[in-house]
């Protein structure tokens, strides 16, 4: 009869431990999460292709507002260029290149942590200023006689698949420039300098009503995919991963795909 008194209040002990257990676990389950998301701190530079501009400055500020006590720099350019600066030397911490071309030059350097992961592609598209001054609609007219083209230069990405759709067509182009960024192109037709310019359709969505834009079937020989990886002597690789895992994770591939990006 004493042990039939004594049941219940054991119990009710044993339930109470249960439940006070189980609030300590998840209040350290918790604190463990937090501690992890709230342990990201500094700063890091990251060299990016210059196509990559509007998307890279978008994400950099909502990566820092997740994370409050970080600070991500950005430098744009031709993945070429920039591939060439950081293999000088250039304090990078992440390098996001417009094609695996350049990645694998710091690659074969030693100078990337891991392997690299493609995180978006893109494709080439003729920007002409808004009233289309020499009536182009196809590919095969930026080689028509008197049409003042500006493309990118061999070395760099959008210079390499424009010389692809050339040979894939059999369509020479004689422009009256080539630049050193898909930037500086798109600044030529935005001046009135080119008639025409060989860019990304990101370029072009990015422009506005600044330009007009005319995609082609043939791009499509030429896609350009985008792989981006931590740079080997940067000093803050647990940021760095961090900032390239939230490009290539779902947060940055909805804000890539919003500008015109094709997924890998």
């Amino acid at each position: 009869m004493s042990a039939l008194r004594k049941s219940p209040t054991l119990l009710a002990a044993a339930i109470l431990a249960a439940a006070l257990a189980g609030c300590t676990s998840g209040t350290a389950n918790n604190a463990g999460a937090s501690g992890s998301s709230g342990g990201l701190s500094g700063e890091i530079t990251v060299f990016a292709a210059a196509s990559l501009k509007t998307t890279f400055t978008r994400l950099a500020g909502d990566f820092e507002a997740q994370h409050p006590g970080t600070k991500i720099a950005l430098s744009f350019a031709g993945s070429s260029d920039l591939a060439t600066q950081i293999t000088a030397g250039a304090p990078a911490d992440v390098f996001a290149s417009a094609d695996p071309g350049n990645m694998e030059k710091l690659s074969e350097a030693g100078l990337l942590d891991g392997a690299p992961r493609t995180f978006a592609t893109n494709t080439l598209a003729i920007a002409v200023p808004p009233d289309n001054p020499a009536s182009i609609s196809t590919f095969a007219d930026l080689a028509g006689q008197g049409v003042k083209v500006v493309i990118c230069a061999p070395q760099v990405p959008c210079g390499t698949a424009t010389k692809a759709v050339e040979e894939s067509t059999k369509t020479p182009l004689a422009p009256v420039s080539e630049e050193s960024s898909v930037t500086d192109v798109m600044g030529k037709v935005t001046s009135g300098e080119a008639d025409a310019g060989l860019v990304y359709v990101t370029d072009i969505l990015a422009a506005g009503d600044k330009v007009k834009g005319i995609k082609f079937p043939e791009a499509k020989t030429a896609v350009n995919t985008y792989p981006l990886a931590t740079v080997a002597t940067s000093p803050s690789k647990d940021l760095a991963n961090a900032f390239t895992e939230f490009v290539a994770g779902p947060e940055g591939r909805k804000v890539l795909t919003d500008a015109g990006f094709g997924t890998p």
